[in-house]
């Protein structure tokens, strides 16, 4: 199988994209081809790769002109065991222009103890953005983390309408 490689420039910077023509593996701001290879299952690590356009780059691109919804409708996947495949479900879940806390997060997945391993997937999330990470955030409504700085999870949240705490 053939993957296909696309860089969108975006306003916070270039992100990678590398997937088949019907589904997204990997998403990642100003990642190279190897770092995003690394991250896709195994069985795809030694495929093809060659540069195109899919339909996850125009989504991307409408993403960031305005329709915030725009991701979600571009199929995901990326390897994961049970739980972290159900907290990313769930994350696609969560309407861009608002937030869920980690706590709310782990419950809707099924494990309402388990914030801390609701972050974890959070945290190996491979494919960003499609998959809304960056809508997590902690129970006080302060932001948390983010894998690529709180100043660019701060600029997505408000491109879609949260207003921070």
């Amino acid at each position: 199988m053939t993957l296909i490689a696309t860089t969108v420039a975006t306003p916070l910077g270039p992100m990678s994209l590398l997937g088949t023509s019907r589904c997204l593996h990997v998403a990642a701001f100003g990642e190279d081809l190897d770092d995003l290879r690394d991250r896709l299952p195994q069985s795809l690590r030694n495929s093809p790769v060659q540069r195109g356009e899919t339909a996850a780059a125009a989504a991307l691109r409408d993403y960031f002109a305005g329709d915030v919804r725009a991701l979600d409708r571009v199929d995901v996947q990326q390897p994961g065991g049970p739980f972290h495949t159900a907290v990313w479900k769930e994350m696609r879940a969560i309407p861009a222009g608002t937030t869920v806390s980690y706590a709310d997060l782990a419950a809707r997945a099924g494990a309402p103890r388990a914030a801390r391993a609701a972050a974890s997937a959070c945290a190996r999330n491979a494919v960003c953005l499609f998959i809304p990470c960056h809508r997590v955030v902690r129970s006080d409504g302060s932001l948390g983390g983010y894998y690529y700085g709180l100043a660019t999870k701060r600029s997505l949240l408000a491109h879609e309408g949260v207003t921070e705490r």
